[in-house]
């Protein structure tokens, strides 16, 4: 089979198209033919020996990726059956091996595909998707009528998490730059900020949940309007001693969190995706031929929504 593997941490040269074993099926997993994979920030990173590296650097070959859709070519789970179309995000953390034309996957990780949805979005609706539901949903338990703040709401994952945010019923508040305010107020948020021009310490402390999916100093921002009792969760980078304290005096519940694989949650997304609750926003779709491609138009730091190989 086809695949890219990583030859060592690096610049986009560092990815190479080589010929593999289809991999073999244990129990409990399913071999899935690919028919679309989607690109993250965390693929990028771990390129450059960062992110999932120091999980992943011992294994050879080294093959990048997490999310994918296809069909079941194989299957030992009882679970799923030959044919059936599937997607999710596959061990995570961990290696997911998806950057190939056949994967291995856990039948645990794994939903069926809406057929309403195409391939291209369902691989779009994975890794961004189940952060959004695991930040909001499990860990940040957003209720109907509070007041949510998503930063970076034009992004993969804050885009997803817009529109999970008014699923919920929450009155929804999103930052981008001036150039996506369109797309950020289409998503359907009751508020817009642009971030650039936006005065954060003189803003009054009004939010119950806030995502920060940016990190750096925003996490500051998100402490200076998130109000006594709320909650923050930022998920680029963990939150160091001095935020933790900051947050904590003001009374606020702040704390970073991974995405982990899980077919539970894939499936609750699988629902709304069927249902149009939300929807994946794709800018741009790569061939799998065009992996460097996939991975520059992500570092430029100007996609809106998610970037899909197929």
């Amino acid at each position: 089979m086809k695949a890219v593997i990583l030859k060592s941490p690096g610049d986009v040269d560092q990815l190479e198209y080589t010929e593999l074993p289809i991999p073999e099926t244990r129990p409990d997993e399913v071999l899935i033919k690919v028919k679309a994979i989607s690109i993250n920030p965390v693929d990028t990173k771990t390129r450059k020996g960062e992110g999932m590296y120091g999980l992943m650097k011992k294994d050879h070959p080294l093959i990048l990726g997490w999310d994918i859709s296809g069909v079941v070519e194989k299957s030992k789970s009882s679970d799923f059956k030959v044919g059936d179309e599937v997607f999710g995000m596959l061990n995570f953390p961990g290696n997911g091996n998806a950057y190939a034309e056949y994967v291995v996957a856990p039948a645990s990780q794994l939903a069926i595909k809406p057929k309403n949805i195409s391939f291209e979005e369902a691989a779009a609706s994975t890794l961004a998707a189940l952060t959004s539901w695991q930040a909001l949903v499990v860990n940040g338990k957003v209720q109907k009528g509070q007041n949510v703040l998503i930063h970076a709401a034009s992004g993969g994952v804050g885009h997803f998490a817009v529109q999970l945010a008014k699923y919920l019923g929450a009155t929804v508040t999103g930052t981008s730059s001036a150039k996506n305010k369109d797309f950020v107020l289409s998503l359907g948020v009751d508020h817009y900020i642009d971030y650039h021009t936006y005065d954060w310490p003189k803003q009054k402390s009004e939010y119950d949940f806030v995502l920060d999916t940016v990190g750096g100093n925003n996490i500051n921002n998100s402490i200076e309007v998130a109000k006594s009792g709320g909650t923050i969760i930022s998920i680029p980078t963990g939150l160091n001693e001095e935020i933790t304290e900051k947050a904590k005096s003001k009374g606020i519940n702040s704390y970073f969190i991974l995405v982990k694989s899980n077919g539970k949650h894939m499936k609750e997304i699988a629902s709304l995706l069927e249902n149009k609750t939300i929807k994946p926003h794709i800018s741009t779709v790569f061939s799998f031929d065009e992996i460097k491609k996939a991975h520059l138009q992500l570092e430029s730091g100007r996609t809106v929504g998610k970037v899909v190989v197929v």
